[in-house]
């Protein structure tokens, strides 16, 4: 039986990166078939447009290039690793996947999130997630809890103002409206503990643990 592909989204500082590993903690123990990966990356080739792609000193892609490399690892990540493990019946949890491009490069870069979707339906050739947990939060609390965090990876996209992420917020509203049958909004706002529990809560009503 095929598993189930799980995807983790929200705008910078949400804390979903956390709660993942807070969750690889707490369930690989327990269940040898769950698989936690990311994007861009979990795969060398992937990881490699990673650091092309949010690479600080690149400041001057082009917002299409970005776009494009995004997918392109998209298209790495899942014919190499999410379709493999979901063909082995793991269910595959992922920081990240087509939503962070309508959202990011659709809408707040202003190249339309049809087009954008158009380019990723290219890649992902069918290949939607199951569950989509959106972590909702206010830009301006986001952006204070990277301001103060010195463990977190700091990317090209930090350097981008408050208004840019006000856009990626509305932008992610427009996709929930879009794909509300499979997005489940959890609030970002609260303690890492009450927003793992909600995620587990979820994840039990679905029976995926």
């Amino acid at each position: 039986m095929a598993g189930k592909f799980i995807t983790f989204e929200g705008p910078e500082g949400a804390g979903k990166t956390t709660v993942l590993e807070r969750l690889m903690k707490d369930l690989t123990e327990a269940n040898s078939e769950i698989i936690f990966t990311r994007e861009p990356g979990g795969i060398l080739i992937a990881e490699k447009i990673r650091d092309v792609i949010l690479n600080k000193d690149h400041i001057e892609m082009d917002p299409r290039t970005e776009a494009l490399l995004y997918a392109a690892a998209r298209r790495q990540h899942l014919v190499e690793k999410v379709i493999p493990e979901i063909n082995k019946g793991s269910n595959v949890f992922c920081d990240r996947f087509i939503d962070s491009s309508l959202a990011y490069q659709g809408y707040a870069r202003g190249l339309g999130i049809d087009e954008v979707l158009s380019i990723n339906e290219f890649a992902i050739n069918g290949i939607m997630p199951d569950l989509t947990f959106y972590f909702k939060i206010d830009p301006k609390i986001g952006l204070e809890r990277i301001a103060v965090n010195s463990d977190r990876e700091k990317n090209r996209l930090d350097l981008e103002d408050l208004s840019f992420h006000q856009k990626v917020q509305d932008g992610y509203q427009k996709v929930i409206e879009r794909f509300q049958e499979r997005i489940v909004i959890i609030n970002a706002e609260q303690t890492i503990d009450q927003v793992v529990s909600d995620v587990k809560r979820v994840l039990k009503d679905y029976k995926l643990i």
